[in-house]
């Protein structure tokens, strides 16, 4: 991305290239510093919130043992790797700083760490999905195959994915310097990219997020044709609560990253970034949202969910959690049995008072 005023060209290697750049409309960054602006609000923004993200999240981890908040875990550091690699590496030093004016060896191996960020912070989204459908669908699978070693393993192998499909990006064409038409390798990368990124992702989030919906308006009537729905409230509202953290996650990404979708076929299809200002414009600002999605989970989070928002207090006042559940059980355990003991005790003594006493006589005649 360029942050200056200036043509986005190279120098044609070939005289019919220079002969099809002279009826071409240069790209220039018609935002100027705006995205230097905005991208640095959102990393000062968006990597302290995370930071304070995975700090609440591993607390309730470690005190719910629910793989659940594992896989939120790893969707929140994926984000951190790309607020890293893409938006400080490669939007501000490459871009805003040296102006791409650095090895090519060392753009196209950022490139690779940025793709492959990308991958993850996309990636980690589906096997939390996958787990809610099951613990939704399926609940008696969900207790045997859902705990927080499967969900760490589940997340090594995506993270190991995500790392081995950002090898091929590594000859990714630069859209604001290359003067050429995309070529047949261009075009496979744009496809593999963009059905990893959002058309594959967004299908699966489609299909099984359908599929907790009518769940969910299944046992609601059923609950409804009942006659103690009391007996089944704190539980609906519990699964209902994730299931809107979820949705909400699925559809921000979905909206935040449309655009880039359709801006980057547009360019292999219609009007290159190189040789249109409006392209150009276009693919900054659906850069700028898709990166937006790195920043708002935090917010959903505290939206959606009370305990949530009590570990990021306890975090910012530092203050210690409360009680595991197995200390807390074991307390009340251990307090209910004084009090059982106390009470037994009052009623021996009480019975022991009330017996009336031997007379005279009875002594006697034993």
């Amino acid at each position: 991305m360029v942050m200056i005023h200036r043509p986005n060209v190279t120098a044609p290697s070939r005289p019919e290239e220079a002969q099809d750049q002279e009826g071409w409309q240069k790209s220039e960054c018609v935002l100027g510093y705006v995205p230097v602006i905005y991208y640095s609000a959102l990393l000062c923004v968006g990597v302290p919130v995370n930071i304070l993200t995975l700090v609440a999240l591993s607390r309730l981890a470690a005190r719910t043992k629910k793989a659940l908040y594992v896989y939120l875990m790893a969707l929140t550091s994926s984000d951190i790797l790309t607020q890293l690699f893409i938006i400080f590496v490669g939007f501000l030093l490459e871009t805003a700083v040296f102006h791409r004016d650095v090895p090519a060896l060392l753009l196209h191996v950022v490139s690779v760490l940025e793709f492959a960020a990308n991958h993850a912070a996309i990636w980690a989204t589906v096997p939390l999905t996958v787990d809610r459908y099951v613990a939704l669908c399926h609940p008696l699978l969900h207790r045997q195959i859902s705990y927080p070693e499967r969900a760490r393993r589940i997340i090594a192998v995506v993270f190991s994915l995500a790392l081995a499909s950002g090898v091929p990006f590594f000859w990714w064409s630069d859209m604001w310097r290359a003067s050429h038409s995309p070529t047949a390798v261009d075009s496979a990368l744009i496809w593999t990219h963009v059905t990893i990124i959002y058309f594959l992702p967004c299908s699966i989030f489609l299909v099984l997020n359908s599929l907790i919906i009518l769940r969910l308006k299944e046992r609601q009537r059923q609950q409804e044709g009942q006659e103690d729905i009391g007996q089944h409230l704190g539980t609906r509202k519990r699964l209902g609560k994730t299931t809107a953290m979820l949705l909400a996650i699925t559809s921000v990404f979905s909206v935040l990253w449309a655009p880039r979708t359709i801006v980057v076929i547009y360019h292999l299809y219609v009007s290159s970034v190189h040789r249109d200002w409006r392209v150009h414009l276009a693919y900054d600002l659906a850069n700028m949202l898709a990166m937006l999605n790195t920043a708002v989970n935090f917010f959903l989070y505290c939206f959606v969910s009370k305990h949530f928002r009590s570990a990021v207090r306890d975090v910012l006042l530092l203050r210690g959690g409360p009680l595991k559940p197995e200390h807390a059980l074991r307390h009340a355990q251990a307090h209910a049995n004084a009090s059982n003991s106390s009470i037994s005790s009052n009623t021996k003594r009480s019975q022991r008072y009330k017996m009336p006493l031997p007379t005279h006589r009875s002594t006697e005649v034993m």
